[in-house]
């Protein structure tokens, strides 16, 4: 076979052009071509700060991180907290608990034993900084999935609007791509200019990536199904396996469910993820036993931060009881309350540190519910064990829990996984309607909700009053002109907590407080 030449750039933009980021990505991963946490191990403060205080204000995991720390290294810390519980986002909702929106207040119904994460639910292998705590505080951890080939991706326009299963849609669109450019590869249509023996090793390549017949042939067979799966399973006596058919390629393509296939490709979803034993909200909690008793005071909303050369004064009232404003002094602050929240305050601070704080005050959102059923159908009916399904209604997920796996009786699903605006039509339904649309959309992918469906719980984020919003929200723009100054210590505070670094997961609230607690011990010693 005469094999013409492709030069790397073009190969990766047909690729990328064919088959998306996805395919793109993996071509470079195999080729050498395609960063981790900036965490090097636990906190090493030397130095005496003879007793110095400081008021952290926030108990998220940004607060927490930062108590634990300083309270180590011999410092006087209060930690105050709008809520009755720590964690702040980190955060598990279970039977009993009341959650309360701006304009609606519920009360969770789940039995003993399930929970709702409402903000973050994984750990990349790769957020060392968390996993070391989780470590030293004994937190357990089990995996996440990130991807079941067996859960459903689903289009409404799509197949007469039936689910199909992720592994049928993967392995058809990679079988289809990789026909593509091995019959492009031999019919010299690239650039000239990689070695005869790499254009057969790549041919080769794309035979075993996409499952190809000596003809370079996506079609029916022995090996697609071991891919995509069978209409009828290997098995035993007098029942052969039955060889299923791949869907075609131009079906596919129109279906646009090929848009789910990128997720488990990105490095922050990439295996192995993991999650807390018993709900995520484990961590904040052993955060606090940590900590000790007396450092956090709890139904603490500030109101008013004041400071001088000399130290800070904070203000705060009771969120639900109210009451006479109180105030606490200390010589330093590390402040963690979320950007949205905290431009709203009156507080003596720089023009530069209020102007960096209104940049990132607009967070992004995020919409989650969580559905009781009488028992786990989605094991017991279609052997979805963990992971979950994408659609494209509005609940946009449906994710299936990672534990408890092929136990009898009842199960939460995470009902709807919603970012963006859509989360907005959702905040400003009733929660009874959100239940109601919620379970009348999943019935489309799995008809067992009409009889299965207990209860529900649903958080909007946009409408959380000690957050008002999900994850910060920086533009590449905006971090450029103000970055700096939200991070710099003005006069006695610092910011600390995920909008004060440059990613949006927890492991980045606990990097911006250990970077918060190290250049302010630098500070004080130093003074």
């Amino acid at each position: 076979m005469d094999l013409p030449s492709v030069s790397r750039r073009s190969l990766l933009s047909l690729i990328g052009t064919v088959a998306g980021s996805s395919a793109m990505y993996q071509a470079m991963a195999a080729m050498g071509q395609t960063q981790e946490s900036h965490y090097t191990g636990p906190l090493k403060l030397d130095g005496d700060p003879k007793g110095a205080s400081v008021v952290i204000l926030g108990a998220g995991l940004a607060g927490m991180t930062s108590a634990y720390e300083l309270k180590k290294a011999g410092y006087k810390v209060t930690v105050l907290e709008y809520q009755d519980r720590t964690g702040g986002r980190n955060w598990s909702i279970r039977g009993g608990d009341t959650i309360r929106e701006i304009g609606s207040t519920q009360r969770c119904e789940f039995d003993a034993g399930f929970y709702l994460n409402p903000g973050p639910w994984r750990i990349p292998y790769h957020h060392h900084a968390i996993i070391n705590y989780c470590r030293e505080f004994g937190v357990a951890l089990e995996p996440f999935h990130q991807i079941n080939n067996n859960a459903f991706v689903h289009n409404t326009a799509a197949f007469g609007g039936k689910p199909k299963r992720y592994r049928e849609v993967e392995n058809d669109f990679h079988g289809h791509v990789a026909e593509l450019l091995a019959r492009a590869t031999n019919q010299s249509a690239l650039d000239q200019s990689v070695s005869k023996e790499d254009r057969e090793i790549l041919l080769e390549a794309l035979k075993n990536w996409g499952a190809l017949d000596n003809q370079y042939r996506y079609a029916k067979s022995e090996l697609v199904s071991e891919r995509r799966g069978y209409d009828v399973l290997v098995g035993a006596g007098s029942i052969p396996p039955v060889y299923s058919q791949p869907l075609e390629l131009d079906e596919l393509l129109q279906s646009r469910l090929w848009r789910s296939l990128a997720g488990s490709h990105s490095f922050d979803m990439q295996p192995t993820i993991f999650q807390p034993v018993g709900g995520m909200g484990k961590i904040g909690d052993a955060f606090a036993r940590e900590i000790g008793p007396g450092v956090i005071k709890m139904n603490c909303r500030v109101v008013k931060i004041d400071q001088d050369d000399k130290g800070v004064t904070v203000s705060y009232v009771d969120p639900l009881k109210g009451g006479p404003t109180q105030t606490i002094a200390a010589q330093w602050c590390i402040n963690t309350i979320p950007a949205p929240v905290l431009s709203r305050l009156p507080m003596q601070i720089s023009s530069s540190l209020r102007a960096a704080i209104d940049a990132v005050a607009p967070y992004g959102t995020n919409f989650k519910a969580g559905l009781q059923m009488k028992r786990r159908f989605w094991e017991e009916d279609e052997l979805i064990f963990g992971g979950f399904s994408n659609t494209n209604l509005s609940i946009r997920q449906i994710g299936y829990p990672n534990s408890a796996y092929a136990t009898r009786g009842k199960g939460v699903l995470l009902g709807a996984y919603i970012g963006g605006p859509g989360c907005y039509e959702y905040a400003v339904m009733d929660p009874k309607d959100r239940l109601k649309r919620i379970v009348a959309e999943g019935t489309q992918i799995h008809p067992q909700y009409r009889e299965e469906y207990e209860n529900g719980i649903t958080v909007a984020w946009s409408r959380i009053p000690w957050t008002m919003g999900c994850l910060s929200n920086w533009t590449e723009e905006r971090r450029k002109e103000h970055y700096e100054a939200l991070i710099a210590i003005d006069g006695r505070m610092m910011l600390a907590g995920e909008h004060a670094s440059y990613g949006i997961w927890q492991e980045h609230a606990i990097l911006s407080a250990l970077d918060a607690v190290k250049r302010l011990h630098a500070r004080i010693t130093a003074a």
